[in-house]
């Protein structure tokens, strides 16, 4: 090596973090920061349980409408899949886009994938690819540049070392606060309301004891649910009847007895769940009944980056009503947009005080609390049930609206407003699936709607997006995102798309 020749030496993690500017963060707009964007929509996640969502290798589709970004001149973006994206798919996402001709967005969006579509998280295929991530990398301006991802693990950790960027969202050592351990302790620390349960164990046994003891403290309760500690999208969780169990009437031992055998038969969605409680642990948590109406709303937002050692900013973003089914009754179908109004204030504030939690443990970037919220006459009680600390199913719909509309949600009432003024709401879904749609392609579906009028229309502020489209001929799934000036219309929305694929993909089939 000759005399004087420097070497630079890489940054840690943490050193990268702190290149994170707070107006990063913030909503694209007229003359926002210039800045390089890595999009990496990796599903790092727990496979046996990805394993169990139809199609989950075209999620990486979903996060297409963090194009959003590009209404802002100042940015650019760069977009890595696994497989190549359809021109077709891109382009209807940009098209939507207010106030920047689609030509000039392209310019300033990268495609990059890695020929790869095995079940494999995407960022583990980045990894793998050198010469791909320094083609990569030759597109990232030093200092201007930040990856964005769907969910944080190790996996994109190390991909932010490796190309020396930071990265826009929360460190994978803090995981544990979007874990269901973590949410109850997040909880108790905040004050939230949430239900009686365990601590976390790792065995079969311990978890018959910490049924047994619940229950012991909470006679009441006619039903438990089992939760693995990194289970996400109600995949983790399980239903423990106790009811038939007869409790009250059985000696100690005979409770566990039992106990323990309906716990070895629990309808877990997760394979190979005995041996994930024993790597990752699990808990019981009482099972909420009673009252007239029983509804699943949620609530997000986001930290923003500080600066100077200072902690980021919170900012709640959106509530929703959770629309859950599977057979359980827990998995995320999809959800509409707001809460209700009844407790839509409380939901916000008690995200706002989860944020500022999450925020001073040093975590970043989205998160979100599901609830569970009875009625008992006019009044309304809400349970927090879990946190979760990425982007998640209810991300995407509002990543859209706003993308489209160019409006913002009121902080204080939890409503969104078109530039105009006027109110909007929606209703969307991952998991519109039917046989009748499985086949058609994804211009067939663009044409269908086409004809039927119900793609948005941004004059009526009303209408239909879609993503999810690579799943479509393959499954016959597709999300969509259906919008209107109230929560009847947004549903009427919802109903006449569904109507009208299902006819219009019989038609075609007529015809051939």
């Amino acid at each position: 090596m000759g005399a004087g020749r420097l070497i630079a030496v890489p940054l840690s993690f943490q050193e990268l973090q702190a290149q994170l500017q707070p107006e990063w963060s913030q909503a694209p707009r007229a003359q926002g920061p210039d800045v390089d964007v890595l999009l990496v929509p990796s599903l790092s996640m727990d496979r046996n349980q990805m394993e169990l969502v139809t199609g989950a290798h075209h999620y990486e589709e979903r996060q297409l409408f963090a194009l959003m970004r590009l209404r802002d001149p100042g940015v650019r973006m760069v977009y890595a899949s696994s497989k190549p994206l359809a021109e077709l798919v891109v382009d209807a996402v940009l098209e939507l886009l207010p106030g920047v001709p689609t030509s000039h967005a392209r310019r300033r969006l990268h495609l990059f994938d890695t020929d790869d579509a095995s079940s494999r998280p995407l960022t583990a295929k980045l990894l793998e690819r050198p010469a791909l991530l320094a083609r990569i990398a030759e597109l990232l301006r030093p200092g201007r540049s930040f990856i964005s991802c769907f969910v944080v693990s190790d996996l994109e950790r190390q991909l932010s070392e490796q190309l020396q960027v930071p990265l826009l969202g929360c460190d994978p050592a803090l995981s544990h606060w979007g874990s269901k351990a973590g949410s109850r302790e997040l909880f108790a620390r905040c004050g939230v309301p949430h239900p009686p349960g365990s601590p976390l164990v790792h065995s079969l046994d311990a978890l018959t004891e910490a049924a047994a003891a619940l229950w012991e403290d909470h006679p009441q309760l006619e039903q438990l649910v089992v939760k693995l500690n990194e289970g996400f999208s109600g995949e983790g969780n399980a239903p423990l009847p106790l009811k038939p169990l007869e409790l009250a009437t059985r000696s100690a031992a005979e409770r566990r007895r039992l106990l323990r055998q309906a716990i070895e038969t629990l309808p877990m969605p997760a394979q190979r769940w005995r041996e994930l409680v024993t790597a990752q642990g699990a808990l019981v948590e009482a099972w909420l009944t009673g009252g007239e109406e029983l509804r699943s709303p949620s609530v997000q937002g986001t930290i923003h980056p500080g600066q100077g050692g200072c902690t980021g900013a919170v900012e709640v973003l959106s509530s929703h009503e959770q629309v859950l089914g599977g057979p359980s009754g827990q998995t995320y179908l999809g959800c509409r947009f707001p809460a209700a109004d009844p407790y839509r204030q409380e939901l916000l504030r008690h995200g706002q005080a989860v944020g500022e939690a999450l925020a001073e443990a040093g975590a970043l970037e989205r998160y979100a609390v599901d609830f569970i919220a009875r009625r008992f006459g006019d009044r309304w009680d809400l349970q927090a049930i879990e946190v979760n600390l990425r982007q998640g199913g209810t991300t995407h719909p509002f990543m859209a609206l706003e993308a489209i509309t160019g409006g913002s949600c009121d902080p204080v009432s939890g409503t969104y407003h078109a530039p105009t003024g006027t109110t909007l709401a929606y209703r969307a879904t991952d998991n519109l699936q039917h046989p009748d749609l499985q086949g058609l392609l994804p211009l067939d579906l663009i044409d269908i709607v086409a004809e039927a009028g119900l793609h948005f229309d941004p004059a009526q502020l009303r209408g239909s997006v879609f993503h999810l489209l690579g799943c479509l001929s393959e499954f016959g799934k597709l999300g969509m995102t259906c919008i209107g000036r109230s929560p009847a219309e947004a549903e009427a929305v919802y109903a006449a798309t569904e109507a009208q694929l299902r006819k219009g993909a019989a038609a075609l089939r007529a015809r051939c």
